[in-house]
């Protein structure tokens, strides 16, 4: 396959050649999103030096084209031209960010674009195997290494006060690491006071209905159900077993989510299904039209996290969803829920109280976990954590935010995945989309009447449309911050999320 063609003549041809390439660029990039999906899922584990080479491969291919001068000249003339002139257009939308793209890469190397790739695909392996045996000397020196890198490519991008920065643009384009910190200042001052309260009161779940026997089997149809109702559709999707969950979009007609199971706890499955099936959601809704493009993209990992963080917490533990699927839940496991009482049940999955797993952990302490992981990534870029000390440093941290000691490095340092893709910057994206959510669900109920009275029917149509006219709809037509004022009216703030954990945690607590 080759890029070579005529030089295009006119704007519009030369606009049609740019969206052309963009299309290629995305197919190649669709095809290292399955051989990643393979790595995590069925790969043979001595396959791993293998996949390296074969990721390796195509990163430098699809950079290789993508640094082609032939794109800067191409944008250069749209740019000129009256494509541009309406810039909510899908033309001007298209160009727009494929020079932010093409400006980004053409300042890495090919040398370290390939370097990256395949020290982040064999530090997957190491990752797991140190995970497993709680053991992060394992996985030290891989982690080195990406932060070495990770160092090199801000660097390569730039940055005007801190090489944080650089990195969190590449998930949350625009953000900084000082509004990010002023945003999570504000964040944490209202949580710790409403966490606080929620520890000494008076009435206290019983969490022992859902550590009760759960069959694997059974968890597994009860979780294809409830993605199925809320909106994934098995004809362009599957579900999957991983030690990590995620989600792939490979492009239209396939979205991959996995999940892993606990049977001796029902959480585990279920509220993993329910958030990658809203990463799912989101990659399923993008205008098919527009494949390839920036218009067919999704805006941002915190907004891509709104969706997930809405559907596995706003709708999945609320009152109205367990009205519907808590009778449906004992058809399912009729001997771990006979007789269960829905109050019950429904402040048993909504538990508020410290833990050590982030994927686990309840809607008022997730934040902290973020915050933790936020600091000590930029500990480590600057060089003022060195990473050998990482384990000790979370560990201490982690008592200060969330007064509970770690056990052990599985379920401390080492418990995500991301550190070893090289993810560096990824993790503020997660309290930003928790933001983004509570304000998105705070407008949808506004918009759309009796909105939680159609879950209690098993109906999620209405929320999902809403999505899909306000936020899947439109590509990348808005940025984050953008797209967030248009939506609600309002700047993103920590406000929706406060109320909405008072409201829900203040009478179930008896506060």
């Amino acid at each position: 396959m080759t890029t070579t063609a005529a030089a295009p003549t006119t704007v519009r041809s030369s606009y049609d050649e740019l969206l052309r390439r963009s299309k290629e660029a995305t197919i190649l990039g669709s095809a290292c999103s399955v051989l990643h999906w393979d790595k995590e899922t069925y790969m043979p584990p001595a396959g791993g030096e293998n996949r390296a080479e074969q990721l390796t491969l195509l990163a430098g291919i699809i950079h290789d084209r993508c640094v082609d001068p032939a794109w800067g000249e191409l944008l250069a003339k749209c740019e000129a031209s009256e494509l541009v002139k309406d810039k909510s257009s899908t033309e001007a939308v298209n160009i727009r960010e494929l020079r932010r793209m093409y400006d980004r890469e053409t300042k890495l190397p090919k040398r370290l674009v390939e370097e990256f790739v395949r020290t982040s695909s064999l530090s997957q392996e190491a990752w797991v195997t140190a995970r497993k045996e709680s053991d992060f000397s394992k996985f030290q020196p891989w982690l080195e290494k990406l932060i070495k890198l990770s160092r090199e490519k801000a660097d390569c991008w730039g940055y005007e006060k801190n090489p944080y920065d650089a990195l969190l643009d590449e998930f949350e384009p625009y953000e900084t690491c000082e509004n990010v910190t002023r945003i999570f200042d504000g964040l944490q001052g209202e949580l710790v006071p409403i966490i606080e309260r929620i520890a000494g009161a008076p009435k206290r779940p019983d969490k022992s209905i859902l550590t009760r026997a759960y069959p694997i089997e059974k968890q597994q149809a009860f979780c294809r159900k409830a993605a199925e109702a809320i909106g994934f559709d098995f004809q362009s999707g599957r579900i999957d077993t991983v030690v990590h969950p995620f989600c792939s979009g490979m492009g239209p007609g396939d979205t991959r989510i996995t999940t892993r199971y606990n049977e001796r706890f029902l959480n585990e499955a279920f509220f993993g299904t329910m958030h990658e099936t809203g990463h799912a959601l989101y990659d399923m809704g993008l205008p098919r039209e527009h494949y390839g493009t920036p218009m067919g993209s999704s805006v941002s990992l915190g907004i891509h996290e709104s969706q997930s963080r809405m559907w596995e917490n706003f709708v999945g533990r609320s009152p109205a969803f367990w009205r519907f699927f808590l009778p449906e839940a004992a058809k399912a496991f009729p001997e771990a829920l006979s007789g269960a009482r829905s109050e019950a049940f429904l402040h048993a999955v909504n538990t508020v109280e410290p833990s050590y797993i982030r994927v686990e952990a309840d809607e008022a302490t997730y934040n902290l976990h973020i915050v933790l992981r936020f600091e000590l990534e930029q500990a480590m870029l600057s060089g003022k954590l060195g990473v050998k000390d990482l384990p000790a440093a979370w560990n201490k941290r982690f008592k200060e935010l969330l007064g509970i000691a770690v056990p052990d490095d599985r379920r401390g340092c080492l418990q995500d995945v991301h550190w070893s893709f090289g993810h560096i910057g990824y993790f503020a994206t997660y309290t930003l989309g928790n933001l983004y959510a509570a304000q998105f669900y705070a407008q949808a109920k506004k918009d759309v009447p009796g909105l939680e009275d159609s879950f209690a029917k098993g109906d999620f149509t209405p929320l999902l449309g809403w999505l899909r006219k306000n936020i899947h709809g439109q590509g990348m037509r808005l940025r984050a911050g953008e797209l967030i004022r248009a939506v609600t009216g309002r700047p993103l703030s920590h406000a929706d999320l406060v109320s909405h954990l008072k409201a829900k945690f203040e009478p179930m607590y008896g506060l």
